[in-house]
C-alpha cells in the first residue's frame, strides 16, 4: 500500500471545489453487500449518495469525469457503528482523572495526585475506571483508603462499568444526613461494615453523592461532546447508538447538528422515563434532525446492574459472595410502565440486562408488552445480555429481540468472571455464538467509557476472545467466537439494522450513504492478530472526510 497516494488525494478532496460526482478507485473494498461483496471501487455524489460500488475499469468508463480518490491500494470498509456507547460520558471522561486499567489502590493515589496539581483550591477531584477486580486484593475500597492523600478535598470516582462510584470522607461530609445505619435505596446499595458507610456506593445509591459535585456548565459540556466526538471519528466510527440522553443533552447535540459539527451519526435514547421521553411522546414521536446525524427514536431502561460490582440480578447467589444476586435497579412496575409508555408513542425499547434474572424479566416483561406485536418489526433490544440462562437465548428470537453485546466486555471480565457465576452459568456469558446460532440478531459495540472506544478491538475480541497478548491460547470459551465476517456485520449492517438504518447504512451499496472507513489491514481477510496493530487512514461521511491521519494531512 502507498500511504503518499492518499496523502496527497485525500488532502485534495478536502480542498477542491465540490464536485457533482467523486469515484474513489484502487481500494480493496469489503461492502458487505451480499450481492457483490467485494469491488476495486466506488461512485458517489456530491449530496454523499452511492451511485455505484464495482471494479474500476467499468467504474471509470462510466464516471470518467468524476472526482478522482487513488486509496492506494487501501482497505475500505462500511462505516463502522457502534450499537452502545455513551458519547458524552466518554467526553466528560476525557475531562478527568483517568482510572483505567491501574493495578493498585497505590497507583489510584498516584494518578490522582497528578491530576490534582493543575485543580484550583476546593475543587471536586473527579475520576473514572477503578476496578477492584485488578488489584491483589479484589477488594471494594473504602472513603479511608483516599483519606491520607485527599483529608480536604472532596474526591468522587465512578467505577470502570459506571455502577458503583467511591468517595473519600471530605465528599461523604457534603451530604446534610448521616449514611450510617441499615436505610437503603431502591435500585442500589450503600456500602457498609458495622453499619458505617463505607465510601462505596452501588448503582442508584451513587445519586446521593453525586447530586452534590458541581455540574459542568454548557460550555463543559460543549467542550466535553466536542472532543468525544473527534476521538470517535479517529477510531474509524462513523455511528453511535448514544445509550440514554437527557433532553438537555439531545439540545446540546443538536446544537452541535445545526452548526454542522456533528461528524458522525448518532442514535441517541431517551435516558428512562423522564423529560426525553415526555418530549418524544409530546411531540408525536421519534425524532430526527433533518441534517440526517441526530436521531431519537428509543428510550434506554435498566433491568440491574453490573457483573463486576456484584449488582448484575442473579436467580441464585454469586458463587463468590453468597447471600448475594444483585440489584433490581428499575422495579418490574417501572419497566412495564416504561415499557408500555414508549411502545405507546412509537418508540423502541432497549433495556440494560447483565444477570440472568434481569434478562428473564426483561423478555417477561417484552412478551407480555409487546403482547402480538411481539411477531411485528419492533426491534426492541436488550443491552449486554452477558449472562443469560441458555434455555432464555432461544427466546430472543421467538420475540424478535436484539442482542447487543459489546465483545470486549468478555475479554475484559474473563479473568474474574467465572469466579462471580460459577462454572455452570458461565456457559450462558458473554455467548455470541450461541445466540447467532439461535436466529438473534447481534448488534456490536463496546459500551465506551466502560471499554476503550477502538471498534478494531472489539473485531478482535469477537473473533479471537483473546487478550492484546493473545492469552488464553485457542481463546476464551473458544465455542463462542464469531467469524471475522460475522463480527464486521455486528459492527456494520447488525449495527444499522438495531437503529432501523439499513436502508441507507450499513452496507457499501448503490443507494446507501456513501459512509466508510480507510485501513491499512483487512478485518476479513488478515490475520485478526493484525486488528490491533491496524491504522484508520481516514473516516468519511456523507461522502466527505471527517478525520485523516495525522502524517496524511500536510
Amino acid at each position: 500500500m502507498h500511504l503518499r497516494p492518499i496523502a496527497a488525494l485525500l488532502c485534495l478532496a478536502l480542498t477542491l471545489p465540490a464536485a457533482a460526482v467523486t469515484r474513489v478507485e484502487n481500494a480493496r473494498i469489503i461492502t458487505m453487500d451480499p450481492a457483490r461483496p467485494y469491488a476495486e471501487a466506488m461512485v458517489f455524489d456530491d449530496g454523499g449518495t452511492l451511485l455505484a460500488v464495482g471494479d474500476g475499469a467499468t467504474l471509470r468508463a462510466s464516471h470518467a469525469e468524476a472526482r478522482r480518490v487513488d486509496a492506494g491500494n487501501a482497505v475500505i470498509v462500511p462505516g463502522l457503528i457502534d450499537a452502545h456507547g455513551h458519547v458524552l460520558g466518554h467526553g466528560l471522561s476525557l475531562l478527568r482523572a483517568n482510572l483505567v486499567g491501574a493495578r493498585s489502590k497505590d497507583e489510584i493515589i498516584e494518578r490522582l495526585r497528578a491530576f490534582a496539581r493543575d485543580l484550583p483550591e476546593g475543587e471536586w477531584l473527579l475520576g473514572r475506571g477503578w476496578d477492584q477486580n485488578l488489584w491483589p486484593e479484589r477488594e471494594f475500597p473504602s472513603a479511608a483508603d483516599l483519606d491520607a492523600a485527599f483529608p480536604d478535598r472532596p474526591v468522587w470516582l465512578e467505577r470502570v462499568d459506571g455502577h458503583a462510584s467511591w468517595g473519600n470522607s471530605a465528599a461523604l461530609a457534603k451530604l446534610d444526613r448521616s449514611l450510617d445505619g441499615d436505610w437503603q435505596v431502591e435500585g442500589g446499595e450503600i456500602l457498609r461494615r458495622d453499619g458505617k458507610a463505607t465510601g462505596v456506593f452501588i448503582d442508584t445509591a451513587a445519586n446521593l453523592i453525586e447530586a452534590l459535585v458541581p455540574p459542568p456548565d454548557a460550555a463543559q459540556l460543549r467542550r466535553a461532546l466536542d472532543r468525544s466526538v473527534q476521538a470517535l471519528v479517529a477510531a474509524g466510527l462513523t455511528g453511535v447508538h448514544d445509550a440514554g440522553v437527557s433532553e438537555a443533552t439531545l439540545d446540546l447535540l443538536r446544537g452541535m447538528a445545526d452548526d454542522g459539527a456533528l461528524p458522525l451519526r448518532i442514535q441517541a435514547w431517551a435516558d428512562g422515563d423522564g423529560t426525553a421521553l415526555a418530549a418524544r411522546c409530546r411531540d408525536g414521536g421519534p425524532y430526527a434532525h433533518p441534517g440526517g446525524r441526530l436521531a431519537m427514536r428509543t428510550v434506554k431502561l435498566y433491568s440491574d446492574g453490573a457483573l463486576g460490582s456484584r449488582g448484575a440480578l442473579l436467580k441464585s447467589d454469586y458463587s463468590d459472595a453468597p447471600g448475594q444476586r444483585g440489584l433490581p435497579v428499575t422495579s418490574a412496575e417501572g419497566l412495564r410502565a416504561a415499557m408500555r409508555k414508549a411502545k405507546g408513542c412509537g418508540l423502541q425499547v432497549a433495556t440494560h440486562a447483565i444477570g440472568d434474572a434481569g434478562n428473564r424479566l426483561v423478555l417477561d416483561l417484552y412478551a407480555e408488552v409487546l403482547g402480538e406485536d411481539a411477531a411485528a418489526d419492533h426491534r426492541w433490544r436488550i443491552e449486554h445480555a452477558q449472562i443469560v440462562s441458555l434455555s432464555d437465548i432461544p427466546r430472543f428470537a421467538r420475540l424478535g429481540v436484539i442482542a447487543s453485546m459489546q465483545p470486549t466486555h468478555a475479554t475484559s471480565d474473563m479473568g474474574w468472571a467465572e469466579q462471580r457465576v460459577g462454572p455452570l452459568r458461565i456457559v450462558g456469558g458473554y455467548a455470541w455464538r450461541s445466540f447467532r446460532d439461535a436466529g438473534v440478531r447481534l448488534a456490536l459495540g463496546s459500551d465506551f467509557p466502560v471499554e476503550h472506544i477502538d471498534p478494531l478491538a472489539g473485531l478482535y475480541a469477537a473473533i479471537t476472545r483473546q487478550d492484546a497478548k493473545g492469552q488464553p491460547a485457542g481463546g476464551w470459551l473458544p465455542q463462542e467466537k464469531l467469524t471475522a465476517h460475522e463480527a464486521l456485520r455486528g459492527f456494520t449492517l447488525d449495527a444499522a439494522f438495531a437503529a432501523f438504518d439499513e436502508a441507507r447504512l450499513g452496507s457499501l451499496s448503490p443507494g446507501k450513504r456513501a459512509d466508510f472507513v480507510i485501513l491499512d489491514h483487512s478485518p476479513i481477510r488478515d490475520p485478526a492478530s493484525d486488528l490491533l496493530q491496524t491504522a484508520v487512514i481516514a473516516t468519511w461521511v456523507d461522502g466527505q472526510p471527517v478525520y485523516q491521519r495525522p502524517e496524511l494531512r500536510d
